[in-house]
């Protein structure tokens, strides 16, 4: 795997052969160095440069930017320039789609239609409120013959102060039966079972249609009433966004197969956090996306004569994140990350039909796993041994920063990965001068952090690297200065990953998230499997690129760091 063992980071490394300062890739969030704040590490939407105003409407005159901030290139659009096709399917990092010769479908970073990385809908009775990460709760009317509601999608840019668009709904109840009513179609709702995709078209005020999908789960009928809606994915046959190269190929694929899920990351673990579905109805969408994704591997296979068929299956990291803490256990559960790699294995016993003596088979993972226990606030470390300050002299901030004194902070933590020196001439408000004074401060931290102590005298940390150590490139300017190798059992708190200063540095783990691999990367290796006798000791994901093109006969570029394996 990578530093970090973050998957943008490792998938990042597997396309390309080269290291994260050569992709531009160390997190799933980087900051602004302007305001600190938090954004999507690997890919920009931005809003159209260009705007005519007309009274309350807003007109765009240009295309909305859309940039993926990975750099280099992958192997596949080597291959493509030398008339080598590549199919590659739901390959993390690979949104917005990039031209090449080939067939590409997007995966990680492909936002949901509301832009963001997949908000799902509670929608009840109930009156109380509920504040979710990742999701909204809304509520559900009481009628004579059923229930009413409304669906908020993407934000209407083309009216001033963009409101949200809506979609009425009805739940009617038939007797015993329950009938979800929506722009004119009907579709039955059975508790427990989810509905097929269900087309949502938002129309904006000056008539332009916006059209996605999303799947229902009746969730509860007594006392209270509730329904669970996915987060809205973008239509694949009427994409908002390009999800897919060529740009039909996304609508190739929905009308050959049936719809798809499209949002990066499809498997709605934030819903069974937050106890909105439970886990048999969590373990019945992964396994439905791992049949959609089934379908486009296997019919990829049967239609490539020559070339690269490449296809990620989350599944596996899915199911680990949100069901280790059943591993050991006695309840029925306990068996499920073992029946999830039977499955696993049964997909490689469907590949190797397909596999001659002229085709190369690689089976790998980008990273390995291990138990999320305890979490650690970097911010709250630091706020305790006086690198971050708040203001007011409080112990506590909110989520991005809100409330911390930069004029006197020097370090500052945000996201899985590691955390940063607030440098002048780098960040708008640095106060730690570039040189000596960094670099004194750095062994100072990194000192300190390896005497951390939990409760009961464990080690939450087992390494804290310098990444000017790890690796050279061009991008190492934009990497934390600090990665973080926590020891089994820990990882980053979640209220530390978003830039809040928490009251407590060590914190216990509350979520159904129990596994995880935001750790020290020497203890959670991946898996490379091979057909073909593999020649190197110790190989790292970084060696696939070059390997793939080593197998047609293509010289690695000198740039990749990776070596051929074969």
């Amino acid at each position: 795997t990578t530093f970090p063992a973050l998957s943008p980071v490792a998938w990042s490394t597997f396309a390309t052969g080269v290291s994260p300062a050569r992709h531009n890739i160390f997190d799933f969030l980087d900051r602004s160095l302007k305001s600190y704040q938090p954004r999507l590490s690997s890919a920009r939407v931005g809003q159209p440069e260009r705007v005519l105003r007309l009274g309350r409407f807003r007109i765009p005159l240009s295309r909305p930017a859309i940039e993926l901030r990975r750099k280099s290139q992958p192997f596949w659009k080597i291959l493509g320039k030398l008339g080598i096709g590549s199919t590659i399917l739901r390959v993390p990092i690979t949104f917005p789609p990039e031209k090449f010769d080939g067939r590409l479908l997007s995966a990680m970073a492909t936002p949901d239609l509301k832009g963001t990385q997949g908000s799902f809908s509670q929608f009840t009775t109930r009156v109380e409120k509920a504040t979710y990460e990742n999701g909204s709760r809304y509520p559900l009317r009481r009628g004579a013959d059923g229930f009413d509601g409304e669906i908020e999608g993407p934000e209407d840019t083309f009216v001033e102060g963009s409101p949200m668009l809506r979609i009425p709904f009805r739940v009617a109840r038939l007797g015993s039966v329950f009938e979800l009513r929506v722009e004119g179609r009907r579709c039955r709702l059975d508790p427990g079972e989810y509905t097929g995709w269900q087309r949502l078209t938002f129309r904006t005020a000056i008539g332009v249609k916006v059209n996605g999908m999303a799947r229902f789960l009746l969730t509860e009928t007594e006392p209270e009433f509730s329904v669970y809606m996915s987060p809205i994915n973008i239509d694949p046959e009427r994409p908002a966004l390009p999800i897919s190269h060529p740009p039909y190929y996304a609508a190739y694929l929905a009308n050959l197969l049936g719809s798809f899920a499209t949002v990066g990351m499809a498997e709605d673990t934030w819903a069974l956090n937050e106890g909105v579905i439970d886990e048999d109805a969590f373990l019945d969408q992964a396994y439905g996306i791992f049949e959609e994704r089934e379908a486009m591997f296997l019919h990829a296979l049967e239609s490539t004569r020559r070339g690269v068929v490449a296809c990620v299956f989350d599944t596996s990291d899915r199911i680990q994140h949100m069901f280790y803490r059943h591993l050991g256990a006695s309840d029925r559960h306990a068996m499920v990350i073992e029946e999830m790699y039977r499955r696993m294995d049964a997909l490689v016993g469907e590949t190797l039909p397909f596999v001659d003596s002229g085709t190369a088979l690689f089976v790998l993972s980008d990273h390995g796993f291990c138990a999320f226990r305890r979490g650690v606030n970097i911010n709250s470390w630091l706020r305790d041994n006086g690198y971050l300050h708040l203001r007011n002299g409080d112990r506590e901030s909110g989520s991005f920063f809100e409330g911390v004194d930069w004029s006197r902070t020097r370090a500052y933590g945000l996201g899985l990965g590691g955390f940063y020196l607030n440098i002048k001439n780098r960040e708008a408000r640095g106060v730690v001068s570039s040189g000596r004074e960094a670099e004194e401060l750095k062994h100072e931290i990194m000192g300190k952090l390896a005497a951390l102590r939990d409760a009961d005298g464990a080690t939450p940390i087992r390494t804290v690297y310098e990444t000017a150590t790890l690796y050279r490139g061009p991008y190492l300017e934009a990497a934390p200065d600090f990665i973080v190798g926590y020891n089994e059992g820990y990882r980053c708190s979640w209220e530390g990953a978003v830039g809040k200063v928490a009251e407590a540095v060590l914190t216990d783990n509350p979520k159904a998230w129990s596994g995880d691999h935001c750790v020290d990367p020497v203890l959670v290796p991946g898996v490379l499997f091979s057909n073909r006798k593999i020649a190197a000791d110790d190989p790292g994901i970084e060696d696939l690129a070059p390997t793939a093109l080593n197998l047609f006969g293509v010289a690695p570029p000198p740039w990749m760091e990776g070596k051929a394996l074969l």
